[in-house]
């Protein structure tokens, strides 16, 4: 039995690119930041905080959801699994890429401010924090 699954919390470090293909597919990838929180070790030494970076792909429909919704800034929720692939560089180097495939996205969180001016009403609301959203992943 094998199991490859992979669940991320993580904020967005950009809007999604997203590519359509003329068979009627879409994909869209952006990435997003998870950070382990430091910590004083009991010696006293100090260990920082700790930030991965992780590439995420999202292919038809997900990727539709993800043109719509998802903006740098924003807290995401991620199931899907870890892919592998490698490629020539325009310098013929090998390079590896990971990435995580998404099977599932859900968005978390306050939404991010918009930095565009498509909605001025004056009388919007901003909505509070949620209680766990400092939680340390």
């Amino acid at each position: 039995m094998a199991v490859n699954k992979v669940i991320l919390i993580g904020n967005v470090g950009k809007d999604p690119d997203v590519k359509y293909f003329d068979n009627g597919n879409s994909v869209a990838t952006f990435s997003i930041a998870t950070t382990e929180r430091g910590y004083t070790a009991t010696n006293g030494t100090q260990i920082p905080d700790r930030t991965e970076w992780h590439n995420i792909v999202c292919w038809r429909g997900l990727a539709k959801v993800a043109e719509q919704f998802v903006r740098k800034g924003g807290q995401v929720y991620i199931e899907g699994k870890i892919r592998s692939r490698t490629y020539d560089d325009n310098n013929g180097i090998k390079r590896y890429v990971t990435e995580i495939y998404a099977d599932n996205l859900e968005l978390l969180g306050r939404k991010p401010e918009s930095n565009d001016n498509t909605n001025t009403s004056s009388n919007q609301q901003s909505t509070p924090p949620h209680p766990g959203d400092d939680l340390p992943f």
